[in-house]
């Protein structure tokens, strides 16, 4: 049986939530690339996240990846059909796959999005939930992703400022609204603190995990090997590939991780053992200039 190779890409540690929820559905090997040298992303243009996007796309194509996913919600919001007809492989977003399990959990076809206050300005989810029949009230939420980052999972503080952030996002929504969508990949690691504040009716939706549910589906349907099927290819003209098998079956230890990052190999390495709840303990620095 030949296993997936996916390679994905973040601008730091964020995306690591995203290739914990796929490890956990799908056995593959894995190729992750955080940019760390250069978050964040969000204080940068369109074009300059567009030319990190593509020349982290090309670096991990080099490792014969077979699909390509876009683990970082600035690069998905600011850049992503760029990096979709620079690839050369199947890409995947994680801004479609949150709208889209939002758009099929929500009764009341409303929504609230918290998120990074660079994803928000860019309204990608508000217009992909649109796109899905789904009016979204987006509310920023900037100290979430250092207090995660220092560990503070379940910390007072953290609680506090969550009471604080949906309270303002409640307040302002349509009252009807019934799933939040957490649109940073930080937030997964506090979701069970955000599950007990959120109002009882209210669906959680993780972007994370829903990305995860579309590339498993992409494997086990075979896309990989005809791009031209998949929601994440590209126009460009691919080669086919040997077949992919479904490989739910497959046990635990049939998956592999390579970790690459621009900055300290050190930092990653804290931070990856909290983010992927496992040791990690090779990390390689890559310099890709400009």
């Amino acid at each position: 049986m030949t296993l997936p190779r996916i390679g994905v890409f973040d601008s730091g540690v964020g995306g690591l939530t995203v290739l914990k929820a796929m490890a956990e559905q799908l056995p593959a090997h894995y190729s992750y690339f955080g940019d760390t040298a250069r978050l964040p992303y969000g204080t940068k243009s369109a074009e300059t996240v567009a030319r990190y996007a593509i020349g982290a796309t090309r670096f991990l194509e080099a490792q014969n990846i077979d699909l390509l996913v876009i683990a970082c919600n600035t690069a998905t919001a600011l850049a992503f059909p760029r990096i979709q007809e620079a690839a050369h492989v199947p890409v995947v977003g994680v801004v479609e796959p949150g709208a889209a399990m939002a758009a099929e959990l929500s009764k009341s076809r409303a929504a609230i999005v918290i998120a990074t206050e660079a994803t928000v300005s860019s309204h990608a989810y508000r217009d992909a939930l649109q796109r899905h029949g789904v009016a979204a009230h987006e509310k920023a939420c900037p100290l979430f992703v250092p207090l995660v980052e220092e560990g503070w999972i379940e910390h007072p503080v953290t609680e506090q400022v969550a009471r604080i952030y949906l309270g303002e996002a409640l307040a302002q929504a349509p009252e009807r609204a019934d799933v939040l969508v957490l649109a940073c990949t930080h937030y997964p690691l506090i979701a069970p603190m955000l599950r007990r504040i959120a109002p009882e009716h209210m669906q959680i939706v993780d972007s994370a995990e829903s990305t995860a549910r579309v590339v498993k589906r992409i494997i086990e349907k075979d896309e990989i090997c005809h791009p031209e099927r998949s929601e994440g290819a590209s126009a460009t003209e691919r080669s086919r590939r040997t077949p992919i098998q479904p490989t739910s079956s497959a046990p635990a230890e049939h998956r592999t991780f390579r970790f690459y990052v621009t900055d300290s190999t050190d930092k990653f390495k804290r931070l990856a053992t909290r983010f992927l709840g496992r040791q990690v303990d090779h990390v390689e620095h890559v310099d890709l200039g400009g």
